[in-house]
């Protein structure tokens, strides 16, 4: 396995270097000009071209790219050139709250779809099946907006059980550590804070993870309906084990794969599209973050936002992989 994965870190880094070659040509392609959405439409030309000249931008694009690679091969993310403050020191505390969030969510969906789609199999085409299976289907084509605004209108507006928007409360905010407002508030041992923190991961966790709910629920009930009609099942129960014991000791474990796959995808795709989710509910994410350098034709940050996401998103598959040979040991890498 070692050397798989030695391997598979070494494919990573063409996989990245294309990954960065894309995005930094298709930013340059976005109408605007950075320096004059910086300094504003009534600045005079001379300014907008000194500060073209500042910033680099009146150089060749290829030279611009290898300026951009030589810096990342040292760790370097670059300068913001709308806050000039370093991307590497500034990007951590919104990619935590995406990764929180993200986490949360994809907790809600892998709880809730696993066991519902194991459910469904079980008691396959009875009420409970037909049901699940057209609240897996709903769940998928719901829009995460409307779904967003929906839970805030009743949960925050009707009952006023959960707060709408933002991370914690404004009157007692949390001292950051490693910004993942979970573990800060424990590392500083203040249960309230941490209960408000989860309180305030409830709704946009269960708004971003109802598609991946949805899809891992229909997902686990197609496997566990394969592996269930296998012959070692049927010899499991012909000996008398009890149907709890069958279902998640042997079938579930022999039908995750699949589902470990699409658990794998759902969580990068989460880190990534989690914008939506979080303009609704204010969440101060990596999606949020890169979205407003957008507005002001912030290239670097463009630039780095995408290509961490992607990063995150190549590291959590290689980590899938991995995890095969746990639940499958005929895999041999």
């Amino acid at each position: 396995m070692l050397n798989y994965t030695l391997r598979r870190l070494g494919s990573l880094i063409p996989v990245l270097f294309g990954m960065s070659l894309i995005v930094f040509f298709i930013i340059r392609a976005i109408p605007g000009d950075p320096a004059r959405t910086i300094l504003g439409e009534k600045a005079s030309e001379a300014a907008v071209e000194s500060l073209r000249a500042d910033l680099g931008l009146n150089d060749p694009i290829v030279i611009q790219y290898f300026h951009y690679l030589g810096d990342l091969l040292t760790g370097d993310l670059g300068t913001s050139i709308r806050t000039s403050s370093e991307i590497s020191g500034d990007i951590w505390p919104y990619l935590a709250a995406t990764m929180e969030l993200a986490f949360v969510a994809m907790l809600i969906a892998v709880f809730v779809g696993v066991n519902a789609g194991i459910l469904s199999a079980w008691f396959q085409n009875s009420i409970f099946d037909y049901t699940a299976m057209i609240v897996a289907l709903i769940g998928v084509s719901m829009p995460v907006f409307w779904l967003g605004l929906m839970e805030q209108w009743f949960f925050s507006l009707e009952l006023n059980w959960l707060p709408s928007i933002g991370r914690e409360s404004i009157r007692d905010p949390v001292e950051p550590i490693t910004h993942l407002y979970l573990l800060d508030t424990l590392i500083n041992g203040n249960l309230d804070q941490f209960f408000t923190v989860v309180k305030h991961l409830i709704l946009p966790g269960v708004a971003l993870g109802t598609i991946p709910m949805a899809i891992i629920a229909r997902m686990t009930r197609s496997s566990m309906l394969e592996v269930m009609r296998s012959d070692y099942i049927r010899t499991a129960r012909a000996k008398g084990q009890r149907m709890l014991l069958v279902v998640y000791k042997h079938s579930l474990k022999n039908a995750f794969i699949p589902v470990l796959t699409v658990i794998g995808l759902q969580t990068g795709l989460l880190l990534g599209g989690a914008i939506l989710t979080e303009t609704i509910f204010s969440w101060p994410g990596i999606g949020r973050y890169v979205y407003e350098s957008i507005q002001y034709r912030d290239y670097p940050v463009i630039q780095s936002g995408i290509l961490v996401i992607a990063t995150i998103f190549v590291f959590v598959n290689l980590i899938v992989d991995l995890l095969y040979a746990a639940f499958d040991p005929r895999i041999k890498y």
